[in-house]
């Protein structure tokens, strides 16, 4: 099967770009990573070289090793890139990806720690998708009636499948199920006129959005997720859902991709610190900082030793102190 995957990121997020590339490589993925971006490439990319057979303009491709590269792909869009995710991968199904049978977005705050034939398999039962930590809501919660509502006035019809609510840090689908990003780009434009445009994210401290609700109460208070999740019951292909244990938010089985959701990113991680405010190491910490020496290296062999230790301190730690 030949799949793709692609990533969006700007200032400091890089590093998870590199993790994420890194972990892709461990679990036995092989081809091209597409990194939308915004702003400056980083050091660690300085190696990249302008590639015009990309039909992008501005693209830079990494060449890590011969079978696998990460293609830079500087964006124009005013979206905040929470709100791009959909656009993005149609643009590159559309015009830049000719014959891929597959394609999956991951957050650059994602690390993978499951075979990557696993992710194949999966994206054959339907759209691949992961439970969220605020899942579930149910078929008459307020937020799921607001999407009802909302869309009814575009002639959209949301018919309800289940209460599970999924995470937008990652998607996966077959090419032949594009359908479905063209409908999610759909329902985000209309979302747009509620939200006060597509510049908006919560997750950038837009705490009241256009119709001057706090995020809490708007139905469209995460934005691109809530636009996934509404995709979901306004199309009409298989959804295969992952529960909240794949993006580690939950304890048990199988882990697949430890989503570091919240502050801070593990690259802004201080072990000491957040131990002294109470918070242990995350297990997304550690697969991070596990997955950024190789192939792609973003930082000194001692960096990645005291990281190491550190966590193993705290670990050690939080089995006698806890807040």
């Amino acid at each position: 099967m030949s799949s793709v995957i692609c990533t969006l990121f700007e200032g400091n997020y890089h590093y998870g770009v590199a993790a994420l590339a890194n972990s892709l490589f461990k679990q036995g993925f092989r081809g091209s990573i597409y990194a939308g971006y915004r702003g400056t490439l980083p050091d660690w990319c300085s190696s990249a070289t302008d590639d015009l057979s990309l039909g992008w303009v501005g693209a830079r491709t990494l060449f890590v090793r011969p079978d696998f590269k990460v293609h830079f792909l500087p964006l124009l869009t005013t979206y905040h890139l929470t709100n791009y995710k959909p656009d993005f991968m149609l643009e590159l199904l559309d015009n830049t990806l000719i014959d891929v049978d597959s394609i999956f977005y991951f957050d650059p705050d994602i690390v993978l720690v499951a075979p990557w034939k696993y992710l194949e398999e999966w994206i054959s039962c339907g759209i691949a998708v992961c439970e969220d930590i605020k899942s579930p809501l149910e078929k008459f919660h307020p937020r799921r009636v607001g999407w009802r509502r909302y869309y009814q006035e575009f002639n959209i019809e949301l018919r309800f499948k289940n209460a599970i609510y999924v995470n937008g840090g990652f998607v996966g689908l077959q090419s032949s199920s594009k359908e479905f990003l063209y409908k999610w780009k759909t329902l985000q434009e209309h979302m747009a006129i509620n939200i006060g445009g597509l510049e908006k994210s919560s997750i950038t401290g837009h705490s009241k959005l256009s119709d001057n609700i706090s995020v809490i109460y708007s139905p469209f208070g995460a934005t691109d997720q809530d636009a996934l999740n509404a995709t979901i019951e306004a199309c009409d292909l298989d959804i295969s859902f992952m529960r909240k244990e794949a993006m580690s938010l939950a304890k048990g089985t199988p882990v697949l991709m430890p989503h570091a959701l919240g502050q801070p990113k593990p690259w802004n991680y201080r072990p000491f610190k957040s131990f002294i405010k109470g918070r242990g190491t995350r297990f997304v910490d550690k697969q991070f900082w596990m997955s950024v020496e190789y192939p792609i290296r973003v930082y000194s062999k001692n960096k990645i030793a005291y990281m190491g230790f550190s966590m193993k301190i705290i670990s050690l730690l939080n089995r006698f102190y806890k807040k």
